[in-house]
């Protein structure tokens, strides 16, 4: 099993009768994991609304467990502007720099990411509520067995600490998903750090750092575990 840590915003669809779902990097995560298979549970934090319960049906239809998604009765669940040129948007040359900058020998992405062929205005999708230390504490504590964590959202130094004691304690593997241009605050030296691109508007990015989670899940070592995410995703590793 193999948890994400973020918490998910409410994407509504993009007409007035199609349904929402959970939106966000870590629910991208989430979502291309389960889709390669693995068992997932994510912990993160939602208002006790509406926009919130449309995301935590929306993340058990994606074969996403919630059993650490806290509900927060003093917050709304953020709500992300959708975007309309999404399904145009293939899994192409938004990762393009990112395969070709990957270390052969380990499998981490190169230090300067990938950069998407459209940016949404604003640049890419803020958070959702931020998590607390005590609140990934507790999440943390509702799972048992997870072999990988990813962290998707950025971390101040008392949550990576936390997140780095859990995963040792687990002894898991752990992937630290560092903002674009940001050094992954408190990551511990054997932490797997990928550098999101600066925006990614049809989840490729997300899908690959969930596709290598799941790869690793399954016992893969980091560098087979980004081969095998990369052929899946239909790529070629770059020569050189």
């Amino acid at each position: 099993m193999l948890a994400v840590i973020g918490s998910p915003s409410f994407l509504p669809g993009l007409t007035p009768d199609a349904a929402g779902e959970a939106g966000g990097l870590a629910a991208g995560v989430a979502r291309a994991a389960a889709a390669a298979g693995a068992e997932v549970q994510l912990v993160g934090k939602v208002g006790d609304d509406p926009a919130g319960d449309a995301v935590l049906i929306s993340l058990a239809r994606g074969g996403v467990g919630h059993l650490a998604v806290l509900r927060d009765a003093a917050s709304a669940t953020p709500m992300l502007r959708p975007d309309p040129t999404e399904a145009d948007a293939g899994e192409t040359e938004p990762l393009a720099a990112l395969v070709a900058g990957a270390d052969a020998d380990d499998g981490r992405a190169s230090e300067h990411g990938a950069r998407g062929t459209r940016r949404e205005a604003g640049g890419p999708p803020e958070p959702g509520l931020p998590l607390e230390p005590a609140d990934i504490s507790l999440g943390l504590r509702y799972l048992r067995d997870f072999r990988v964590l990813v962290t998707a959202d950025p971390l101040d130094e008392p949550s990576a600490a936390i997140v780095a004691e859990g995963a040792a304690f687990a002894g898991a593997a752990l992937v630290v998903i560092a903002r674009s241009g940001q050094a992954a605050t408190g990551a511990p030296a054997a932490a797997i750090v990928i550098e999101a691109p600066e925006d990614d508007p049809a989840g490729a990015f997300a899908a690959l750092v969930g596709r290598f989670a799941a790869s690793l899940d399954r016992g893969m070592d980091a560098g087979e575990a980004f081969r095998a995410a990369i052929a899946e995703g239909g790529w070629e590793r770059t020569a050189g």
